[in-house]
């Protein structure tokens, strides 16, 4: 390793150490760089002869990349709808086409003043509830998880965004710890089937977040019950690509409004919304 650990030299030995493993290992060289010295692009570019300070921090960085750890994990940061929020092994990375997930609910409430109350079921990082909380600013919301680890990854984001008055945190499962009345309910469950392969840097995430069951959709089920026993309005939800066939079986019986599934850019099914 360079003994100056000057900014060019210490990108040529991470980009050595990423490059078997990790695809774009240039790239992502300038990634763990701008996170570890908290700048951007232009700074390193500009600076190539500067001093990088604590360089075996961002050296030790790499060797977990290079064994695929995910790289928001390692420099506890992600990017999600134009914002940047915390996240650590806890709580599912969030992926980019949730965004869809949050225009589509935006898209069933066309007024944004209106006084109501969400429940996000699997809060995970917080990222949705707090999106929604930032469009809605006169709605209330109450988010559970069964994971301690993820209540403490969203506390820490609801109080970056300071929504801790209108965004409360709930230990339990589903809807278990909520009594009150629940005007739209909003979950990204568990959908993978217990038996599906993954690729190695989902075995980073936590798996409660990943597997729904046996057939991958019984949580979908169970929110669905849920969402009919207590006369949920609204629900919107995101689903395996090959799970809507499923959903439609199970509702043929039950009394609703509509039910419209959304696409991702992919044209896969990502999700649906329910309204009763």
């Amino acid at each position: 390793m360079p003994s100056q650990h000057l900014v060019k030299d210490v990108l040529k030995e991470i980009t050595a150490q990423l490059n078997p493993i990790i695809p774009r290992a240039s790239r992502e060289a300038y990634l763990l760089l701008m996170a570890h010295l908290e700048c951007d692009e232009l700074w390193i570019i500009t600076n190539q002869n500067t001093q990088v300070r604590d360089a075996q921090k961002l050296y030790a960085w790499a060797e977990r990349r290079a064994k695929n750890e995910p790289l928001e994990y390692i420099t506890n940061r992600v990017s999600f709808y134009s914002e940047e929020f915390y996240i650590a092994k806890g709580a599912l990375i969030p992926r980019p086409e949730t965004e869809l997930f949050i225009d589509e609910v935006i898209k069933n409430i066309p007024h944004a003043k209106e006084k109501m109350t969400f429940v996000e079921v699997g809060v995970g990082s917080g990222i949705i509830s707090i999106m929604l909380a930032k469009h809605f600013p006169h709605a209330k919301f109450i988010a559970v998880d069964i994971s301690e680890n993820a209540l403490t990854i969203a506390k820490i984001n609801i109080a970056k965004f300071g929504l801790q008055d209108r965004i409360e945190l709930r230990l339990g499962s589903l809807l278990e710890p909520v009594s009150e009345h629940v005007d739209y309910l909003i979950s990204n469950p568990p959908y993978i089937a217990n038996d599906a392969e993954l690729e190695s840097n989902l075995s980073y995430e936590p798996q409660n977040a990943l597997f729904g069951g046996v057939v991958g959709d019984e949580i979908i089920g169970e929110l669905l019950n849920e969402v009919l026993k207590r006369k949920i309005n609204s629900f919107t939800c995101e689903i395996g690509y090959d799970q809507q066939d499923r959903i439609r079986d199970y509702l043929k019986s039950k009394k609703y409004k509509n039910l419209d599934f959304y696409k991702d850019l992919s044209d896969f099914d990502r999700g649906f919304t329910l309204r009763l």
